[in-house]
């Protein structure tokens, strides 16, 4: 039985792959946006694919039906398969249609993030090569101070009218057709088709445009790797759509025909009712919103849920803690926007500090300057690749300097170091750029950090290497006070010293009122290195403190 274009059959897929005998690349129906919509509302089409806050939610067809209608509204207003458009929104309903109308046209999806103004903007909308953007109302004022490149027109989202804009503009309820009015596509959406462009935030230089394939999309959150996730799980997707995170887990959730929560942001005073409410089965969590979580006060309730699965990234020292308090199963990974998940743990992780082992279908390895192997135990750079094509990054749009650098001798280098102990366990060390070498000693500024904000004054902390009077780097620490706090550096450095080895603890000390960060909140320690040792900088050497390191044996 062959489909009509646009025709669901039941169970039968609507696009079976063609054209090539790889068993590593699964079916369109599997893994290509445009024919799991199909399929799902075909074999499950009155499940729930989406819930949203106050508990509206979508069904798999309700979802294909609002889907198709803002595709022939998109394809109407001119946008075609191959297309690059610009989604500049919060997690909104219209964020998810507008992800997933553009792929159901075989359009590239490219996220903003919405910290993004001024230089970082500019950047993106002249990279993306986009003629169309659709934005938050809110957003669009930030427009007005840019250079908006090949940008033509925009469609707008949010409440109220269409404001003031520098292009013409139509408010995103415009854009509506029928299956009827929707073209058909030049050609099937393969699996090794662009399905998005995420810009990575680039911390030394312009954020770089990931290509990532339908393919990579599906084997990084894919059952190779988040084996213990199905489709009968419900996941609260509390990171933003417009990085990986979100993006993943939405995508996860679509291929296994389960479904997802779409909460507009995450707030610890909500998390738990929220996941009662809406039945919620797994979430993610970054390791400092598990720690504000563990922080409330215990109750009755703490298992008052269904939720059975937790990532936690980086993997906190409470992760024992939140397994057992709130009784469910925790997992935590080492993962990149570039790569897809190559590090994933067992549940509740008993190895402090691990990011988990290698899972199946990639290949990991730890290198030094010259891609030669490091020894067990020894800091590398940790390097991956696939055993499938198309299952990492393409390479970073229009940066050919970048993609050549990065995808070096066949392997993709992640510019993250790490270390494997003799059971296989990776543990995190720090950015490549990051690390210190002081005393003939490696420093993980990442380590250094950890500790520093132990210390109840501190909110935040960046380590960095600083030059030394004698030839290497010494180590500098620039904090910021928690609400209501001062720091004392010599009080500081007393709290390091029973927790840090002698050649980590600082020997500069630098208080701002807030440190500076990129749009998607990381440090620019390039800023701060280039500031270096600053007229407010305390010195403990000029403060008469002596670190001596510790006599062993004697």
């Amino acid at each position: 039985m062959v489909a009509k274009w646009g025709e669901i059959m039941p169970s039968a897929p609507a696009a079976p792959t063609t054209g090539h005998a790889d068993p590593r690349v699964p079916a369109r129906e599997h893994c290509v946006v445009r024919y799991l919509i199909d399929r799902w509302a075909a074999e499950r089409g009155d499940q729930p694919y989406v819930i949203f806050d106050g508990g509206r939610h979508w069904t798999y067809r309700e979802l294909r039906e609002r889907v198709i209608a803002l595709a022939a509204g998109l394809q109407r207003a001119g946008v075609q398969q191959g297309e690059h458009v610009l989604c500049w929104q919060p997690n909104t309903p219209e964020m998810l249609l507008t992800y997933y109308a553009l792929n159901y046209l075989g359009a590239v999806y490219v996220p903003i993030n919405t910290a993004y103004r001024g230089g970082v903007l500019e950047h993106v909308i002249e990279n993306s090569d986009a003629k169309l953007a659709v934005v938050h109302t809110d957003l669009v004022p930030r427009l007005k101070e840019v250079a908006l490149a090949k940008l033509e027109r925009l469609v707008v989202t949010g409440t109220g009218e269409v404001p003031p804009a520098p292009l013409p503009a139509v408010h995103f309820s415009a854009l509506t057709g029928n299956e009827a009015d929707l073209q058909p596509l030049a050609r099937p959406i393969e699996p090794w088709d662009t399905q998005s462009i995420i810009y990575t935030s680039g911390t030394t230089g312009p954020s770089k445009g990931v290509l990532s394939s339908y393919l990579h999309m599906s084997s990084n959150p894919g059952p190779e790797a988040w084996h213990f996730i199905d489709g009968a799980d419900r996941f609260l997707v509390n990171m933003p759509m417009f990085h990986i995170g979100g993006m993943g887990l939405s995508f996860a959730m679509l291929a296994r025909g389960g479904s997802i929560v779409l909460p507009e942001r995450f707030s610890t005073d909500t998390f738990w009712p929220l996941v009662r409410e809406t039945g919620t089965t797994a979430v993610f969590l970054l390791g400092v919103m598990a720690t504000f979580l563990l922080k409330a006060p215990a109750g009755p309730q703490d298992r008052d849920h269904r939720v059975r699965k937790c990532f936690i990234v980086p993997l906190s020292d409470g992760a024992e803690e939140f397994h057992q308090r709130f009784g469910l199963d925790v997992y935590t990974i080492f993962n990149m926007t570039e790569i897809s998940s190559p590090i994933v743990s067992e549940p509740n992780p008993q190895v402090r500090g691990t990011c988990g082992k290698v899972r199946a279908g990639v290949d990991v390895r730890l290198v030094d300057d010259h891609d030669c192997e490091v020894a067990v135990g020894q800091v590398g750079e940790m390097i991956v690749r696939t055993d499938r094509p198309w299952a990492m990054n393409s390479g970073y749009y229009k940066n050919a300097e970048a993609t050549a650098r990065a995808w070096r001798n066949g392997w993709f280098h992640t510019g993250d170091a790490f270390r494997m102990d003799e059971a296989g366990n990776f543990f995190f060390v720090d950015r490549i750029k990051d690390a210190i070498r002081r005393r003939g000693e490696n420093i993980s500024s990442f380590e250094v950090e950890a500790e520093i904000v132990r210390f109840p004054a501190v909110r935040e902390a960046a380590a960095i290497a600083v030059p030394s009077e004698l030839g290497e780097d010494e180590v500098m620490a620039i904090v910021a006070p928690a609400p209501g706090h001062t720091i004392d550096p010599a009080a500081l450095l007393e709290f390091l010293r029973g927790r840090l080895a002698y050649f980590m603890i600082p020997r500069y000390v630098r208080v701002l009122p807030e440190l500076p960060k990129t749009p998607s909140a990381k440090v620019l320690k390039a800023d701060l290195r280039r500031q270096g040792i600053t007229a407010d900088t305390w010195d403990r050497e000029q403060a008469g403190i002596v670190i001596r390191r510790d006599r062993i044996g004697s």
